[in-house]
């Protein structure tokens, strides 16, 4: 982590940044002793003087508050002196903006304006976000709701890759899809007569890492395999051997073992966070439409429907 990435606080100046990054900050004019400070409140010291500045504990920290959650433990920690050299650059910087009268300048004002606007605007999301509360049985109303998408599928396959593959092994000759796929066939009508899937599997799996497994696969849900593997599988009894599926991987045999779902207690903490952003995006919502917003047709032209997307290709998954 940059030791300069600490100054990006939300009232750190972006441009400090820049000059911490290109020049060393000057060093303020040796002035004469400040007569002693009055002695600060118990438990908030002062913890930095500089020349006419003086930075108590309590002020530190409620900037060190400001910085992005994943900077906070670094600028409590090792980082601490560093952020407090940002934060006095920032002082000094502002000192001299407001001896030179900047803080009058009109694109200041609008931009303090708006800072001010924007952190009572966070407050009143935070107190939103506070008011919301999710029972057990809004919980579990919502598992049992959208219970299919937490089934699993325990299941088992024989792979038998086509050239060109990301199965396909090296040190096996190599087949074109028709061949590969009447080998699949061939391998399909023998265990549907009787021979044992597992020993099969260790025989001709492509799939070296399920193949030394009989075949095993384990459990998975929904999203965790290709598409046209998904399908085949969820579709299938506990039991079933599946007709041969296709996939970019090669020609898949599939013998679903068994359909179950995740218990709710396992998925309860996702549930809960999506069904707190649900609820605080409708308040968001019914707030605008409460308000009938109009916006002038001619600074915001209607959006024009955006040309078709290229179909991309799926991502890659596991087999």
């Amino acid at each position: 982590m940059k030791k300069t990435t600490m100054i990006s606080m939300a009232l750190a100046l972006a441009a400090v940044t820049a000059m911490a990054q290109t020049t060393p900050a000057p060093k303020p004019a040796a002035k004469p002793a400040a007569p002693a400070a009055a002695p600060a409140p118990a438990g908030d010291p002062v913890i930095l003087t500089a020349g006419d500045i003086t930075i108590k504990k309590s002020e530190f920290e409620a900037a060190l508050k400001t910085l992005p959650e994943q900077y906070q433990q670094y600028a409590q920690g090792a980082g601490k002196k560093q952020f407090a050299d940002d934060y006095l650059r920032m002082k000094l910087l502002a000192a001299e903006g407001m001896k030179a009268g900047l803080d009058k300048d009109d694109d200041v004002q609008r931009q303090l304006e708006l800072m001010r606007e924007n952190l009572v605007a966070n407050a009143q999301l935070t107190k939103l976000e506070k008011s919301i509360a999710v029972s057990d049985a809004d919980l579990k109303k919502a598992y049992e709701d959208n219970k299919k998408d937490y089934e699993e599928v325990k299941a088992s396959h024989i792979l038998i890759a086509f050239k060109g593959s990301p199965a396909a092994q090296k040190d096996k000759p190599e087949m074109t899809e028709e061949q590969a796929k009447a080998k699949a066939e061939d391998i399909r009508a023998k265990i549907v007569a009787g021979a044992d899937f597992a020993e099969t599997a260790k025989k001709e799996s492509d799939d070296t890492g399920s193949g030394s497994r009989g075949g095993d696969l384990g459990s998975f849900g929904r999203g965790q395999m290709v598409p046209e593997f998904e399908q085949a599988a969820f579709t299938a009894k506990p039991g079933e051997v599946t007709p041969v599926v296709r996939t970019q991987f090669g020609y898949h045999i599939i013998k679903v073992i068994s359909h179950d779902y995740t218990p709710f207690e396992q998925v309860k903490g996702p549930i809960e966070k999506r069904e707190h952003q649900r609820r605080l995006q409708a308040k968001l919502d019914a707030m605008k439409s409460t308000v009938k917003p109009t916006y002038n047709a001619a600074y915001f032209p209607e959006d024009k429907p955006a040309a078709p997307a290229t179909p991309a290709s799926a991502p890659e998954k596991k087999q």
